[in-house]
């Protein structure tokens, strides 16, 4: 077995999910095959990221990449290029959908290494079209370990005959500590929010001045409901924006290019009896394929990239 390779063997007769270990700088990571998925992130003892059995089911998106579009596509269709096109509707309750195609595919390994001080994994899948998506690009995912928290690069490049709409980003639930998450303070430096409506479609962007939605000075969570995209973000000098939540007993922040991905989606996960909060930043808007903000459109031969970091704080 590879060194950094864990399996999970409960069951002879089911094909075990592999794992890949990496470790560096104090941090525990651990990423799936199945939607190139980060299961496991640690700092020391503590937990960064929320979590799932080794061998799944994925829940909540936890730790997916979303691809080649983040959130949603209202009620599965969209227009491209003079063309209408309608993709599998996979959030049956409100119709839509949901998280593009990748979170639950099978990812290849392309290359491993798990050493003490850095830990580093790629990994490729090839988006086939399809008659809801008739493109072909090809993805890899680029996870880098060290002291400075983990790095993921997402990389797409458009092998196809034609240009296509692309957007993307991640899936992590985040975790201060071992608190409750009403007691979990956000520092969220944005200045306008998405309104959506009753399932979850973008109506209007307002400030966020004098509304709940206004964590550009850190408050507790307490009981707001949040399942919205920000933008107006602010950068720090290094031009990265920062989301974090602070717990009694740690903090944990991602940061990113504002300039790349100019959206972040929070889901505080009210009802979902999930732990954690989901911080997602995206290139684009739910439901940018239908509005076209914010959307990549890829030329034959064209290429996208962003990456994101999470850390402990």
């Amino acid at each position: 077995m590879p060194p950094g390779f864990l399996c999970s063997c409960v069951d002879e007769r089911i094909p075990p999910v592999p794992q890949y270990v990496l470790r560096g700088g104090g941090y525990h990571a651990e990423v799936t095959k199945l939607g190139a998925a980060l299961r496991v992130l640690r700092h020391g003892e503590r937990d960064l990221v929320a979590s799932w059995p080794v061998d799944g089911p994925i829940p909540h998106y936890s730790g997916t990449l979303l691809a080649p579009w983040p959130n949603r596509v209202a009620r599965g269709r969209y227009g491209f290029d003079g063309e209408t096109f309608e993709v599998p509707v996979n959030e049956l309750e409100r119709g839509h959908a949901l998280h593009g195609l990748v979170a639950f595919a099978d990812w290849e390994l392309v290359e491993l290494i798990d050493e003490d001080d850095h830990g580093f994994a790629r990994l490729s899948h090839t988006i086939e079209p399809t008659p809801g998506y008739p493109f072909r690009l090809a993805l890899q995912v680029r996870y880098t370990l060290n002291a400075g928290g983990l790095a993921t690069t997402l990389t797409a490049e458009n092998i196809g005959v034609r240009r296509a709409p692309y957007g993307c980003g991640p899936h992590p639930w985040l975790i201060a500590d071992g608190g409750p998450e009403g007691g979990w303070r956000l520092d969220l430096p944005a200045e306008r929010v998405l309104r959506v409506d009753d399932v979850l479609i973008p109506t209007t962007l307002e400030p966020v001045d004098g509304t709940p939605f206004d964590f550009r000075s850190p408050r507790p969570l307490a009981d707001t409901v949040i399942d919205e995209a920000f933008t107006g973000l602010t950068a720090g000098p290094d031009g990265l924006s920062r989301a974090r939540l602070d717990g009694e007993r740690g903090s944990v922040q991602i940061a990113w290019d504002a300039a790349a991905m100019p959206w972040v989606q929070v889901c505080t996960g009210t009802g979902f009896g999930h732990r954690g909060i989901a911080v997602e930043p995206m290139t684009c808007p739910p439901d940018a394929f239908n509005t076209g903000t914010d959307l990549v459109v890829l030329d034959p031969g064209g290429k996208h990239e962003v990456t994101w970091t999470i850390s402990a704080v």
